[in-house]
């Protein structure tokens, strides 16, 4: 299982100084990756619920930087490690837009880049962007067609009731088509995943829940004429690292790890940590991906 980091992104760590340093020391240590999340505002009384903890939103997301900004600036302060979304919002960006957004960071990074895409769950979020909440998942599919048509042909054309792309050339295109990382918990997001996604973007979830959905989304790619042994599972972990905490949102560094570990044996093939609901410094934030690095490497043993 390979480990990723998330890329300084929010509340005390929405600085520059955070991004240059973390992400230079990140590929230093040898891990393989690092993420930004797509976050446009935090509603006073929100509509929906966020999808983690008791439901509230976090604090620290008062303060959220832009994700392509962000691995613009990690792209220019690292040479080799992978420059991941997890996840973007795909249905806020018109699909050149975004197209063009990602295949920026793609080309400035020198084709290291991992697309994560996503729904969102936040209808606030959405009334803002100034997109319709119903339709979302139609939209979504859309999006991805003009993604692939964007990124794999010359000229670009495409119609859509949503958009219309006359016969164009977009450019550059990515060194080669970006791994695209889908999001989602749902039996339709699944299936979606399974059908047309290279892997699923999924959180630390009860070990036969994630076997479960993992199940859903290879047998829907065997359906498809694909093989799921090609397809990858990324998952996400917010931990909060303390002593009596309830492992995996919750714990120590042992057994936080402890719990990857065993997703690792589930099939999941990559961890992203993102600890900067805990972290309380650049430092402490580096000091605590060490930890992790290490107690995952002992409990995978010998190579």
């Amino acid at each position: 299982m390979e480990i990723g980091l998330a890329v300084p992104q929010y509340g005390g760590f929405a600085r520059l100084s955070s991004v240059l340093r973390v992400a230079r020391e990140a590929e230093s240590m040898g891990l393989h990756s690092l993420w930004a999340g797509d976050r446009l505002l935090t509603p006073l009384a929100p509509k929906d619920r966020y999808p983690a903890g008791d439901g509230r939103i976090p604090e620290a997301h008062r303060v959220f930087l832009d994700p392509f900004a962000v691995l613009s600036v990690a792209a220019s302060a690292t040479s080799t490690v992978r420059l991941g979304t997890s996840a973007l919002n795909a249905c806020w960006y018109a699909p050149p837009v975004l197209a063009r957004s990602l295949t920026t960071i793609d080309h400035l990074s020198g084709g290291r880049l991992d697309a994560g895409l996503g729904l969102g769950w936040s209808s606030d979020e959405y009334a803002a962007a100034g997109v319709p909440w119903q339709g979302r998942a139609r939209r979504y599919e859309a999006t991805l067609d003009a993604l692939e048509a964007i990124w794999t042909t010359d000229p670009v054309s495409f119609e859509h009731e949503l958009w219309t792309i006359a016969p164009s050339h977009i450019e550059p295109k990515p060194a080669r088509r970006p791994p695209l990382y889908l999001a989602g918990f749902s039996e339709p997001a699944l299936r979606r995943i399974g059908r047309r996604g290279d892997g699923w973007l999924t959180a630390a979830l009860p070990i036969p829940v994630l076997s479960s959905m993992w199940q859903t989304v290879c047998r829907t790619a065997e359906q498809a004429g694909r093989d799921p042994a090609g397809l990858r599972m990324v998952l996400r972990s917010n931990p909060l690292v303390i002593d009596g905490g309830t492992p995996p949102r919750s714990g120590t560094v042992a057994e936080i790890s402890a719990y990857l570990a065993t997703a690792a044996q589930a099939g999941v093939h990559e961890v992203i940590l993102d600890l900067q609901h805990t972290a309380t410094s650049d430092e402490h934030l580096l000091d605590l991906a060490a930890a992790f690095q290490s107690e995952l490497a002992a409990l995978r043993g010998p190579t």
